[in-house]
């Protein structure tokens, strides 16, 4: 098909749910994909964080192809030798107890609310179920996760939203102790708010968060749908700013491509879901687990973190230098840029025209490259932004 007839048929037989750039990607190696007609794009976005060994990475191919030729799927009713790999490593990576393992990002907050009320249901009865979330949060798209979310704009149409959130400021310690009373159980946070617009917690912010989920026994339950698996130079983000939550969701990267989620819990609570009380069909399906496998043996050595915090700071460094940047901001390898102009949007437009993907979030740009991107494909990407941003100030 040609493009226009790509368009069409995407018009005529998808529910209208995305605003689409103008490429239609067919095939990539490394950081760089090609449309129907073979142009070539350096990939900034990782389709939204996923790709963290990039396109068609030989060793997460090899993982994935051969495990679809050997089994690709089994009911959780039996054993699966790599569910047990997988589940693991995450444990022995965070120091934690317990794996459940799902297909996205949502599913695995959805998982940590459940424990939360759970625990709190187990051990206090009644009335204790409020989950305390920041304002300008994102936790997914189902009905309860968009109630999660602290943003109004998400909170239409569907009502009647799932009930027992609460939201503060981010960054606002006299905000969250003024919500913190008996019926809370969990406090829900993403250290970078990324769909919110690349912005850190601040340390003294996070430290009363942990200090106040600790002397109350609420739960601390940390999405690192966006921010894990390495991509702010920590295997998680919460290591970079020395808490211990309760629980930490994970998704986007795991897979390197492939949909897997997962929710890790402390020894605390292990016990909480037991038998029915939460399943999936498909998670932790043999494909998504070698997949999952592979990415973690290559992400989380020592020298492949320094890698990604190296080429963070580097791609910084090149952005502050362009004209039409306000500010620069963010973690790792999870990098936003604030223009002068206010024009993300149509920067954004202009770069996939030229040869590159990039993201928004809110009224920003939003880098997130594969995690072993080279520093020659960085470079091409930056001088294409470098050219647009200077043609649109």
């Amino acid at each position: 098909m040609t493009f226009e007839e790509i368009k069409e048929n995407e018009q005529k037989y998808m529910m209208h749910t995305y605003g689409r750039f103008n490429a239609a990607l067919v095939s990539g190696k490394g950081a760089v994909a090609k449309d129907e007609s073979g142009k070539e794009y350096i990939d900034f976005t990782s389709g939204i964080g996923v790709n963290s060994l990039g396109y068609c990475d030989d060793g997460w191919v090899k993982a994935v192809s051969e495990q679809a030729a050997s089994i690709q799927h089994i009911s959780n009713l039996y054993y699966s030798p790599l569910q047990i790999e997988v589940s693991k490593k995450l444990c022995e990576l965070t120091g934690m107890d317990k794996v459940f393992l799902c297909n996205s990002g949502a599913e695995a907050n959805e998982c940590a609310i459940k424990i939360a009320r759970k625990y709190s249901f187990d051990k206090y009865g009644q009335g204790r179920q409020k989950i305390i979330t920041l304002v300008n949060s994102f936790h997914g798209r189902t009905v309860t996760t968009l109630a999660a979310t602290g943003q109004e704009v998400f909170h239409n149409y569907f009502f009647p939203f799932t009930e027992g959130f609460d939201y503060v400021k981010a960054n606002d310690a006299d905000d969250l102790n003024s919500h913190i009373n008996d019926e809370v159980c969990a406090v829900m946070i993403e250290l970078v708010q990324g769909e919110g617009g690349v912005m850190p917690l601040e340390q003294e912010f996070v430290n009363a968060v942990d200090k106040v989920c600790k002397e109350k026994d609420i739960l601390l339950i940390i999405d690192e749908v966006q921010t894990g698996i390495s991509r702010t130079g920590a295997v998680y983000c919460y290591e970079n700013y020395g808490i211990s939550p309760d629980v930490v969701t994970s998704a986007k990267g795991l897979g390197g491509g492939v949909p897997i989620g997962a929710c890790i819990c402390n020894k605390k609570l292990s016990d909480v879901m037991s038998a029915g009380t939460h399943g999936t069909t498909f998670g932790g399906n043999p494909i998504a687990c070698a997949a999952a496998k592979e990415v973690l043996s290559r992400v989380t050595t020592d020298e492949f973190l320094s890698e990604v915090k190296a080429k963070g700071e580097y791609i910084r460094n090149k952005l502050a230098e362009m004209g039409n940047v306000k500010e620069v901001r963010g973690m790792g390898m999870m990098i936003g840029i604030v223009t002068e102009k206010d024009n993300a949007k149509q920067i954004a437009a202009k770069c996939v025209e030229n040869g590159l993907l990039i993201l928004t979030a809110k009224n920003l740009l939003r880098l997130l490259p594969p995690l072993n991107i080279t520093y020659d494909e960085i470079d091409k990407g930056l001088s294409i932004l470098k050219n647009v941003m200077e043609e649109n100030k």
